[in-house]
């Protein structure tokens, strides 16, 4: 059983206790100096998805202006274009 619990984490448990702590400290101290938290990451996440979500829909809308002005060129040359074509 140790010995696929040590495979799994790459070396003994006490090993890796050490290793993450020592990392954790380190990681912890340079958060603490740029001012982040465990929630302003996750507000930014969560933030950042929603902007990407809002920002999607209202480029969804754009098409749909996009769409309205074109037609309101295309439809009246295509009618036209239609009824000349007919005509022969």
């Amino acid at each position: 059983m140790s010995d696929q619990v040590n495979r799994f984490l790459g070396d003994s448990l006490a090993r890796t206790l050490i290793k993450l702590v020592v990392v954790s400290l380190i990681v912890g101290f340079v958060m603490t100096v740029f001012g982040l938290t465990p929630w302003n990451i996750i507000y930014g996440f969560r933030d950042f998805i929603l902007e990407i979500w809002h920002r999607g829909f209202s480029a969804l809308g754009r098409v749909g202006d996009y769409l309205l002005l074109g037609a309101t060129i295309v439809i009246p040359l295509f009618v036209i274009l239609r009824l000349f074509s007919y005509r022969r």
